[in-house]
């Protein structure tokens, strides 16, 4: 028998160490002996020591595992002490050997030193800032609503039917008449004088809705979810002031877009009150407002989620597949057995989809048809999900090719359309052998 030639594998990084982070421990592998794996705490005296662990063993690149929260100590720890640091996704890392924390760590140095191992997208620390500010923020935004919908609740109790009345019961109306009631006021005749003069129902409709039957306990839950409200109001506020001052702390892109003026968008509920359409121009150098669906809160999520690092994604195809908004092929045997977009929690590809919820509301434009086209083939998801990664491509072109947004008019897309349509037709005609003759149309 042949003897077989001997496989070399090529060592990428000898000087490597694998990490496997717990809540409560962390295991560090710096050769391939199970038995000199070292456990180390969590706390910071414990982060200097396996750090000072490191440095004695000539290691001058880490890997460890995306757990939780549990690692961005660590992984700051590390990169402020001079250490290179991959993160990895446990997706990208499963050991055929099995899982404990040793062979964890251990799985996790080999594949660095032999250059197997994917890194996961980690931004610089100004976009941390950022970041940190904006999902602050968004968290607010959420426990605002909660507490508006809870005095909602209390609000039916007392049989207030603020929530017919208008259509919204934090609004300025609303919120004028809850005060007075809450200072006393019971004559619905007073009340009613409180209402701003743009509310569509007639003041015979508001009185009907403002008969209550006024119970203590439930008046003073309204008062203290009021008080509430605004505390959360002030955090959403000085927020958005702390990434106002980091934007504009952050040099101008040097190379702009010129434009005569920036898209304006109006103000819906929840959306920043800082000039997120300058703010966001002097960031990127393009005007993002420009595409259909884009608003404040979504361009907040771009610069938040990946800022001007969208630049380590060499191709849009590479963007959307970190986004996860990208067809999934499993193929085998040439043929493909499942193409399905992968279940993603991404702040940034949730941003994008919420962008192209807005998109199938509007009445026309590019997306809008190609929302449709979509929608009537595949259903509704499946277009929110192709939408959502249409609008990465054009945010992806936009900010690496400094270039407008320039869709195309609606009846050249659906020219465009009707000649990929004809293309497709007569690949079939060649495919199936088909004679133009045998072709019937009435």
């Amino acid at each position: 028998m042949k003897k077989l030639e001997t496989l070399e594998v090529e060592i990428v990084n000898p000087n490597a160490a694998g990490i496997d982070i717990g809540s409560r421990e962390n295991y560090v592998a710096i050769n391939d002996n199970k038995s000199d794996v070292v456990v180390f705490g969590v706390y910071e005296c414990d982060h200097k020591a396996l750090s000072d662990h490191l440095k004695q063993n000539g290691i001058t690149i880490v890997a460890m595992e995306a757990t939780g929260s549990y690692w961005q100590t660590l992984y700051h720890h590390l990169e402020t002490a001079g250490f290179s640091v991959k993160l990895a996704s446990s997706k990208t890392m499963k050991n055929p050997k099995g899982k404990t924390d040793k062979l964890d760590c251990l799985w996790l140095r080999k594949l660095l030193t032999l250059g197997m191992l994917e890194a996961s997208f980690i931004p610089e620390p100004t976009i941390e800032k950022i970041r940190q500010f904006t999902r602050y923020r968004n968290t607010m935004v959420e426990e605002r609503s909660a507490c508006a919908n809870r005095i909602q609740k209390f609000l039916h109790q007392l049989n207030i039917r603020l929530d017919v009345a208008f259509s919204d019961v934090m609004g300025a109306s609303s919120l004028r008449i809850l005060n007075a009631i809450l200072d006393g006021e019971r004559n619905a005749d007073v009340l009613v004088e409180l209402v701003e003069k743009t509310v569509k129902q007639s003041k015979d409709e508001i009185k009907k809705a403002l008969a209550g039957n006024w119970r203590e306990e439930l008046l003073f839950l309204i008062k203290d979810q009021l008080m509430f409200c605004k505390s959360i109001d002030g955090s959403i506020e000085r927020a958005e002031k702390q990434i106002e001052l980091i934007l504009g702390s952050i040099p101008s892109a040097p190379n702009k877009v010129d434009l005569p003026t920036l898209t304006k968008k109006k103000l819906q509920k929840g959306q920043y009150k800082i000039n997120v359409s300058q703010l966001s121009y002097d960031y990127f150098g393009v005007d993002l407002m420009q595409i259909e669906g884009i608003a404040h809160n979504t361009v907040m999520s771009i610069i938040s989620e990946v800022g001007r690092d969208i630049h380590k994604f060499k191709t849009a195809k590479q963007f959307v597949s970190w986004l996860r908004l990208a067809p999934n092929n499993k193929i085998s045997g040439g043929k493909i057995l499942s193409n399905r977009t992968p279940k993603s929690k991404n702040n940034l590809a949730i941003a994008f989809r919420n962008a192209a919820n807005t998109i199938a509301q509007k009445k026309e434009g590019m997306l809008k048809t190609f929302f449709s086209r979509i929608a009537y083939r595949k259903g509704r998801g499946a277009a929110i999900t192709a939408t959502a990664r249409k609008l990465g491509v054009i945010v992806w072109n936009m900010v690496m090719k400094l270039e407008n947004y320039m869709p195309l008019q609606q009846a050249d897309y659906i020219e465009k359309i009707r000649l990929n349509t004809i293309k497709n037709m007569q690949k079939t005609i060649n495919k199936l052998n088909i004679n133009t003759n045998e072709l019937k149309f009435s």
